[in-house]
């Protein structure tokens, strides 16, 4: 701990503090068929729906119909060495309701996969070819080890 204390704010001086919430939202894909316009979020235990709904509204300009949202107790589990009980942690869940005209769709992060595999097709060609010519040009010469060819 530090033997200094930061100064407090007083009524004429500059506010040298700023609290900020320790607030998070995780974008999470459900596991149940859910309508298009309901959106689920992991969230910080302590949000309620007035701040998931300012969240949402105020950071990323989303508007927002109705929130509902869920405590999911956290599994119990034996440790295996030492025998305890072992809680993991409780999370928090927010489903949101889109306006009516809206609809959600999760982006498509690789859109380019044949792309790709079209490029690691071409290098694992170029891969074998090379290793080809390694060995037509050490055929003649068994037992000499690869680093010494230059």
């Amino acid at each position: 701990m530090s033997t200094r204390w930061y100064p407090i704010y007083q009524k004429t001086g500059p506010q040298l503090r700023v609290f900020l919430p320790n607030f998070w939202m995780k974008l999470i894909r459900t596991t149940e068929k859910q309508p298009k316009n309901i959106v689920q979020f992991s969230c910080s235990m302590q949000m309620t729906q007035f701040d998931i709904k300012n969240y949402l509204e105020k950071i990323y300009n989303v508007k927002t119909v109705d929130i509902r949202t869920r405590i999911a107790l956290g599994k119990t589990r034996k440790d295996p060495g030492n025998g305890y009980v072992i809680k993991e942690d409780d999370a928090k869940y927010a489903y949101v309701t889109l306006p009516k005209g809206e609809e959600f769709q999760f982006p498509d992060l690789y859109p380019d996969e044949n792309k790709d595999k079209e490029d690691y097709e071409k290098s694992l060609e170029q891969t074998k070819q090379g290793y080809k010519d390694y060995l037509e040009k050490n055929k003649g010469r068994p037992g000499m080890p690869g680093w010494f060819t230059i």
